[in-house]
């Protein structure tokens, strides 16, 4: 079930933004591999790279889901903005 303010949390809230571009590091790193490994002969330090900030990303969007967050979840958690 969706929360009552859907789209207000996908324009809003950092957890989205955070994992959205944690998906483009994760789409993006085969590509880099690739061209690294035509271009570099050795790759390992793009590909620590790559992995390293995907991972930092997804750690920062789950801090960023359950930091409270005013303009989204209004004043009293689970109740929509103008209730709160």
């Amino acid at each position: 079930m969706l929360v009552h303010n859907w789209r207000a949390v996908l324009r809003r809230a950092w957890s989205v933004r955070l994992m959205a571009l944690a998906l483009i590091f994760i789409v993006l790193e085969p590509v880099t591999n690739v061209v690294a490994t035509t271009w570099v002969s050795r790759n390992l330090y793009i590909q620590l790279t790559m992995s390293v900030a995907s991972g930092l990303l997804t750690a920062a969007a789950i801090v960023a889901r359950i930091v409270f967050q005013q303009q989204i979840s209004g004043e009293l958690n689970g109740k929509p903005p103008s209730e709160g």
